[in-house]
């Protein structure tokens, strides 16, 4: 007997087989996808995926710097979890932290200049791998399309939060 046959799921909406194939593999991907990526970054540059999304992040900021409770939303990390993760960052020199100067309640992450040359260095093969494994893989109306459903997909989920 499945799940589908009992009596409390007679009124339950549940997905096609099609659907359910669209979704399992889909959820490989954002499984495997990430630890690849990773694996590459850890081999190369000691990084982990989050810590290189976290340094390319601040690079791209005004003066290299950026509030935690920003970084915080945008890696959907708990902010205290990225405070560990900006601490482990202080103590190999990529970053540092500092009060926001305009709001003394904030605290900012600010990348080093030491960071900012280990993520310059890390950059081209983290690009290579995602050239490799992704961007290669689609055509490009398939990434235009991919863009449009994560886009949609990203909407729904942020409106519900």
């Amino acid at each position: 007997m499945s799940v589908r046959d009992t009596p409390a799921a007679t009124q339950q909406r549940w997905l096609t087989a099609d659907q359910l194939a669209v979704w399992r593999g889909f959820m490989r991907l954002v499984q495997r996808l990430p630890a690849a990526l990773e694996s590459q970054l850890q081999q190369d540059s000691q990084l982990s995926f989050i810590e290189y999304y976290v340094l390319a992040n601040l690079s791209e900021e005004p003066g290299r710097r950026r509030r935690l409770s920003e970084l915080a939303d945008l890696t959907n990390l708990e902010l205290s979890r990225l405070s560990h993760l900006v601490g482990r960052l202080e103590k190999r020199g990529f970053a540092y932290r500092e009060p926001d100067p305009g709001n003394g309640r904030y605290t900012l992450a600010v990348l080093t200049d030491e960071g900012y040359a280990h993520l310059a260095e890390a950059a081209p093969g983290h690009v290579s791998r995602v050239l490799a494994l992704f961007v290669d893989t689609l055509d490009a109306d398939e990434l235009r399309t991919l863009q449009r459903i994560s886009e949609k997909v990203l909407a729904r989920v942020e409106g519900a939060s």
